[in-house]
């Protein structure tokens, strides 16, 4: 890494990989560069940008003899760093070695910024005896630095690094040696992440993420030109709007099985009247706060499922309302624990949809909820989507930050995982972008989130099916040390409840 200009216009005094322009005449260097058999004209170009760059700023020659030596601190002293770089190896017989340079990420420049970057990071094995010399014009001090020491020491204050590098230094700590970055790479030829993050405002600063990252959705539903205005701490005390017509208020009820609290959402405006989504506990002053939201015009309240979070509050909600607007949802199974017992007051359809209509300034105004029912989580579980607006209120099926439990015999892992199938499918069919969750913020990349979600169940059904495996007389709490090793031990009674799930799916499909 070096370190820039402190007159730099961008970044000035901050630590960062060597780089800079693709300029024309990278294009027109294919033929004195070397190339792998996959490698596109636009990856090639690159490449060739990466070499001439390292050279110009850093002295290092990423470039081979004809006999396969690489250049030397004797070829790089006869090359000018300030005139055409390409023509100069070319006269010295030397050929860049473009083969060995890899595509590591794309970033594209935030969209708040006002000067944005499409930018490419490459990656490459330094070739033996050279030395990096900086310029002294654009880069200063080339240290080399393992990633963790480089965040480590940012964090102490006295290495600045930039978004994007502190990104990609936290990517590049997970491998343990050059290879295993390179060999990454090289497996389909293509960057390992694509990003162009998203920020909002947090604890009074500005915070930035990445598309993997858990606020990333919500701050492109409710930003999507990029504007810095959304506050992503959670509070209780008001309601959230993420659309006109979609607001979201958090139950004070955090803890490890409800992560920040319940989420309540009203669907709806002042024209149409609202509904409520998840009440969530019996809790007076959450209640409140979502009658008052509504402005008292709740035509409907939906529970997702019986659990204690959700749907106690429904009644006294129902209370509060001059109008007492009907309690929705499926009754409980008796396979329900006491303490989620449900009961409404009509029970709601596979594929029912639930209209609000109204007049406003420009029309006819319509919301509507359509209703998927999906067992798993628990049996009399649903999800709702917001046909106008392309969204799935997703209730406990897919949470954001954490996967839901399923605790037999209410919960089933094969209906689980049918479900989701069924929400695929539905986001797929429908342009659905975003998932709406009962516990955490919004998620943007509706279908790879579900599809990715399935892919981490089952990725857990197989280590659960090797647990059982290598101790086949083993316990639940043996196979759940085994098969839950990536997981904090006191999560392990939790975790019990989903293996139980899965232990039950395995011998299911050994049945079958």
């Amino acid at each position: 890494m070096t370190r820039r200009s402190m007159t730099a216009s961008f970044a000035p005094g901050a630590y960062v990989f060597p780089g800079g322009g693709v300029d024309a005449a990278d294009a027109q260097a294919h033929p004195l560069a070397r190339r792998r058999p996959k490698q596109s004209d636009l990856h090639l170009t690159q490449a060739i940008a990466a070499i001439r760059e390292s050279f110009e700023e850093l002295g290092i020659l990423f470039a081979r003899h004809v006999d396969g030596r690489w250049a030397d601190n004797a070829d790089i002293g006869q090359i000018d760093r300030k005139k055409p770089f390409a023509a100069q190896c070319q006269a010295k017989g030397l050929t860049l070695a473009a083969d060995q340079v890899f595509v590591l990420a794309h970033w594209i420049t935030d969209r708040d910024l006002p000067r944005r970057f499409d930018v490419p990071f490459l990656v490459a094995r330094m070739p033996e005896g050279q030395t990096p010399v900086a310029d002294e014009s654009e880069q200063f001090e080339p240290v080399w630095v393992r990633p963790v020491d480089a965040l480590t020491r940012h964090e102490a204050g006295d290495f600045y690094i930039i978004f994007p590098t502190i990104r990609t230094l936290e990517r590049l700590k997970a491998f343990a040696k050059v290879d295993d970055v390179l060999q990454a790479c090289a497996v389909n030829d293509e960057p390992l992440w694509t990003s162009c993050p998203r920020a909002g405002w947090l604890a009074g600063n500005e915070a930035r993420y990445m598309e993997h990252e858990a606020p990333f959705g919500e701050l492109a539903l409710v930003t999507p030109d990029g504007q810095i205005h959304h506050h992503l701490d959670w509070q209780t005390d008001q309601a959230v709007a993420l659309l006109k017509n979609v607001q979201r208020l958090t139950a004070p009820n955090p803890g490890v099985m409800t992560g920040p609290g319940t989420n309540s959402y009203l669907v709806g405006d002042p024209n149409t009247g609202y509904i409520a989504i998840d009440p969530g506990p019996a809790d007076d002053e959450h209640l409140q706060r979502l009658w008052r939201a509504a402005g008292g015009q709740i035509k409907a309240i939906v529970c997702t499922h019986s659990h204690a979070d959700h749907s106690p509050g429904a009644a006294p909600l129902q209370a509060l309302c001059t109008v007492k607007p009907p309690i929705l949802g499926l009754a409980s199974r008796p396979t329900a624990r006491a303490n989620s017992r449900f009961t409404p007051e009509r029970e709601l359809a596979d594929g029912e949809k639930l209209v609000l209509q109204g007049m406003g300034v420009d029309g006819e105004i319509t919301h509507t909820l359509r209703v998927v029912h999906t067992p798993g989580h628990a049996a009399n579980h649903l999800c709702l989507v917001l046909e106008e607006d392309g969204l799935l209120f997703s209730g406990d099926h897919v949470l954001n930050g954490s996967t839901t439990v399923i605790d037999p015999p209410d919960g089933h892992m094969g209906d689980y995982l049918d479900s989701l199938d069924k929400l695929a499918a539905a986001c797929e069919a429908g342009g659905i972008e975003f998932i709406l969750p009962a516990h955490g913020h919004v998620l943007g990349f509706a279908h790879q989130a579900i599809t990715q979600l399935k892919a981490h169940r089952m990725r857990r059904e197989a280590k659960i099916a090797a647990a059982m495996q290598a101790l086949p007389q083993g316990s639940l709490q043996e196979w759940v040390e085994k098969a839950y090793d990536d997981v904090p031990p006191r999560l392990w009674p939790v975790a019990a409840r989903s293996l139980q799930a899965h232990v039950d799916h395995i011998r299911e499909q050994a049945l079958s």
